[in-house]
């Protein structure tokens, strides 16, 4: 599970302590109940900016003692800890808190309304970890059960009703085409380009000597795009400092190539050339 804790995404201090909660029947299911910005897709700051959000709300607003729900997921599979385990809730309801977890999905009645895989994938992985670690009991409902609420929306609401299972797709099948690596290649190139200062030839043909030199854009564009034939010479494993997570979730949740690769390039670092090509197969799985 990718926590993110109270403290790496800015929580406030609660007002004051949640009562304890020893064990519940299981976990129910919320949506925000307001527009979310589609643009969280794209850019994951906005997830953790969002989730100050509820909570001021629900501080500020609501007059609650700190954010409502035990924990919110993010389109990128990120779980951030709101009241966290062993700590009543106050989203399910009154007299309805003490019966079950309350985990938001970061999705909303317009904007940004369908889960991505990777939400689901997240939600199912607070879940899990409820009832590893928090007394959780086997019940996945949705807000509306039990509560005269629209909660979690009719896109969640269907996914708990099938079980809340964890989407079919799989990470280790997920391929990108021949088409959207080169995308990546160019995009990468492009920015490293500016970073460089590099001027790209007139004719904006790879073979020319801009892809050569001191700068590593010539290893990296020219080795994604033959990417089949290069792979067999990579050693493994992808070093620690790429995070690869990036280019799958990217894939997963539909952003664009551009996206993808503004994620590659932060994610690798000064020696992203090398570490890039490795990435990018190990997701081929070439």
């Amino acid at each position: 599970m990718q926590l993110v804790t109270r403290k790496q995404w800015g929580a406030r201090t609660p007002k004051a302590a949640a009562s304890y909660l020893a064990s519940t029947k299981g976990v129910k299911v919320h949506y925000t109940g307001s527009r979310v910005d589609p643009k969280i897709v794209d850019d994951h700051d906005l997830c953790a900016a969002l989730v100050r959000q509820i909570q001021n709300g629900h501080m500020d607003g609501n007059g609650w003692n700190d954010i409502g729900y035990s924990f919110a997921v993010c389109p990128h599979r990120y779980v951030f800890e709101g009241r966290g385990l062993h700590k009543l809730p106050a989203a399910n309801g009154a007299g309805l808190n003490s019966d079950h977890y309350a985990v938001l999905g970061l999705v909303g009645n317009s904007g940004l309304t369908v889960p991505p895989d990777l939400m689901l994938h997240g939600i199912r992985d607070a879940i899990d970890h409820v009832r590893a670690q928090g007394g959780a009991g086997t019940e996945v409902k949705g807000h509306r059960d039990g509560y005269a609420t629209d909660c979690p929306g009719p896109q969640l609401y269907k996914w708990v009703q099938d079980g809340a299972p964890r989407p079919k797709t799989k990470e280790e099948d997920v391929a990108l085409s021949d088409a959207d690596i080169a995308k990546i290649a160019d995009k990468v190139a492009e920015r490293v380009w500016k970073r460089d200062g590099i001027i790209p030839a007139a004719d904006g043909n790879p073979d020319n000597a801009y892809w050569t030199g001191a700068t590593t854009v010539g290893y990296v564009a020219k080795q994604v795009r033959g990417l089949a034939a290069a792979v067999a010479a990579l050693p493994a494993p992808v070093p620690a400092a790429v995070d690869e997570a990036a280019i799958v979730q990217g894939v997963l949740a539909g952003l664009s190539v551009d996206a993808i690769a503004e994620r590659v390039i932060a994610s690798v670092g000064e020696s992203f050339a090398e570490q890039l090509l490795q990435a990018l197969a190990l997701r081929l799985g070439r």
